[in-house]
Formats: structure tokens, sequence, C-alpha cells
């Protein structure tokens, strides 16, 4: 062996481009199918999986570990012994952190991806296009009954501005490759009083550029099922959580003082309370609301006409 071939063989590899993330708990019946997916992404770069099991009770661990140990090159498994989820610490955005790529693919581990193109029309897309800050794709729902349509609808299938990221623009989160550009999230938008914090993810990302949606790659994998996080809940749950996610954002642009996303998210929180009370309290509200109105246009007009007219 020569000299040059002798230093290369020394040289640490090269990191992944892309970091694919995936969270799993319970999910013993899915999970294959799932890396399945990502390991079917043909692509010229190199990528890694980081799958976190969040102390599953089933065999979803074992079947994790059956993978990473046939593919040790490319899965980075994490196994938490005391679920992490139910005391308020999910393993996202802190496994971002732990993300080695300039990209981040998100996956969880009930869902899956159809087109092996995918990855390398996202990362192709974002390598080319540096005012474009996130990519995603279509997604259809399912469940054992049979499928749903697709989650984006109408304008949602297509780009969104910086602006309408920042106002938490609906993506199906399944399809979604972005920027490797923050790990920990602000306090106003942690889980326990953001629950919806992916919503939240794509705020944070509009603040560096563009949403891409690329018609061109097969929907991915939507599955409903009793396990899944957000998609079985009641719908009065899920209004709450909403509201949680709007609120949790409100103060957030509050305190970086940036009054236009402020208002906008008070705005869809006002929305949100109005939808969750009963007819006749929102009678009330809006009744009250139209009272504190007119009290407060009249104080502003007094003062105006009481102020002292300067040639």
């Amino acid at each position: 062996m020569d000299a040059t071939a002798t230093i290369a063989s020394k040289r640490p590899p090269q990191p992944p481009l892309l970091s694919i993330v995936c969270p799993a708990y319970n999910q013993e019946a899915f999970v294959a199918q799932t890396l399945d997916g990502f390991l079917s992404q043909q692509t010229s770069f190199s990528y890694e999986i980081l799958i976190n099991d969040d102390a599953s009770t089933d065999n979803t661990a074992r079947i994790i570990a059956q993978y990473a140990e046939r593919h040790p090159d490319i899965i980075r498994p994490f196994y938490q012994q005391v679920n992490q989820y139910r005391l308020g610490k999910p393993c996202v955005p802190n496994l971002f952190a732990k993300a080695r790529g300039r990209y981040i693919a998100y996956c969880e581990a009930d869902d899956y991806w159809t087109d092996p193109r995918k990855l390398q029309l996202q990362v192709d897309f974002l390598e080319s296009h540096p005012d474009y800050v996130l990519t995603y794709h279509d997604a259809i729902a399912f469940d054992a009954n049979g499928q749903y349509g697709v989650q984006l609808q109408g304008k949602l299938r297509g780009d969104a501005t910086a602006l309408e990221l920042q106002k938490a623009r609906p993506i199906s989160t399944l399809t979604t490759c972005f920027r490797n550009l923050f790990c920990s999230m602000p306090p106003e938008l942690q889980m326990e009083v953001a629950p919806l914090n992916d919503l939240c993810w794509w705020s944070l990302l509009g603040a560096h550029g563009k949403g891409k949606f690329m018609a061109e790659i097969k929907p991915a994998a939507y599955r409903l099922h009793p396990g899944g996080i957000f998609s079985m809940r009641s719908d009065k749950r899920k209004l709450h959580m909403s509201l949680q996610t709007c609120s949790s954002l409100a103060n957030y642009y509050n305190r970086l003082g940036n009054q236009e996303l402020y208002e906008y998210f008070l705005m869809q929180a006002v929305e949100l309370s109005l939808s969750a009370l009963a007819p006749r309290h929102k009678i009330q509200t809006l009744l009250m609301v139209a009272r504190n109105f007119t009290v407060n246009l009249s104080r502003r007009l007094m003062s105006v006409v009481g102020r002292p007219h300067v040639q």
C-alpha cells in the first residue's frame, strides 16, 4: 500500500449529507415497513437513520435492533428506558441535535414512504435553491378500511412563501425534508405548551427561506390507527392542541417584537377559542368583544379630539 492510500484509509468517514429522524413507540406492526421505505431510497449521497424507541412495551425495540445489526453504518438507534413523551420530553427536536446531516427528513415509525427517488429529488432541489429551506409533497391517509385521499388540498398543494411558513402553514410532516438549522425550541414553543410542535418547526424554518411542494414525488402513506398520537384524538382535543400551539406562537413572536406574527397567531387563538365555546357562550363572548371594542375606540377618539392642534 502506497503512502497516499495509507493516508486516505486513516481519514475519518465523511458525514452523511442527510439524516432521517424517526420517533417510534409501540409500533411493532409497522416499524419494519417504515425502515424498509428508508433503506430503499436510491441516492447518490450517504444518509443515516436516527430512530428513537421511547420505551415501547411491545417488540418495537427488538425489531429496530435487528435492522440496526444488519445496517450498522446507516441506522443509529436510541433506546429509552422510561417513556420520555409522557414526561413532556419528546425525542425531537433534541434528536435533530444528534443528526450529522446537512438536511433532515422526518417520518414517524407508523408511516412510510413509497417513492425510492424521494430523498434524491428533495436534496437536489435544496442544493440548487438556497432560498428554499423546506421541501414537501403529497401524503395519503389510510386505515384498515382503505384510503381517504391526499392530506393537502387546494392551495396547500403548492409552494409556501417564507411568511406562510412562519404562519405555520399546514404541511404533511412525514413528507418533509429541510435544512438542519435548529436543535432546540424556544421556551414558549416547548412541547408541553405547544403540543403541535411540527407547526412550530415550520414557523421557525420560515425565518430562513421558502417551502417547495414537489408534486413529482409519489405520495407517502399516513397511517390512521388507534395508537396514533394525533390522528386518533377527539376533535375537541385536536382543537385544544391547536389553540395551545397558536397561543404559544403568539407569545414567542410577542417576545421577538414581531407585531404582525404576534397579532396573526393571537387572532388564530381567538377564532379557535370561539370554536371551542358552546353556541350561547359564543354569543356572550362576541357581545363582550363588541362592547370592549366600542369602549376602546371611544377612548382613542376622545384622546384625539382633546389633543391640542399644532400649526
